[in-house]
């Protein structure tokens, strides 16, 4: 099972989590891919662009924040924080 947590934040509060599973056979980064593409959806938010920089975090630390600069449409948040909690 792979599992990743999504968080909204702005002004240092949490707004909005969850949590999307994945329990298919598939590679890491399509697991990745899929999951936060379906917690924008579910958050009702466009789907970020991955930048050099999160990629880099994101590979270090199994964590990374998309700011207004990932985003293409304006946001009423501070950064969306993706986060790795379960991998098989």
């Amino acid at each position: 099972m792979f599992r990743l947590w999504g968080k909204i934040w702005k002004d240092n509060h949490m707004l909005k989590d969850e949590v999307v599973c994945d329990d298919r056979e598939d590679t890491r980064t399509h697991k990745v891919f899929h999951c936060l593409e379906q917690l924008c959806y579910d958050m009702d938010l466009g789907n970020p662009i991955w930048l050099d920089t999160t990629v880099r975090h994101f590979q270090k630390h199994d964590k990374a924040r998309f700011y207004q600069d990932n985003f293409i449409e304006q946001i009423d948040f501070d950064y969306l924080e993706i986060q790795v909690i379960e991998e098989d």
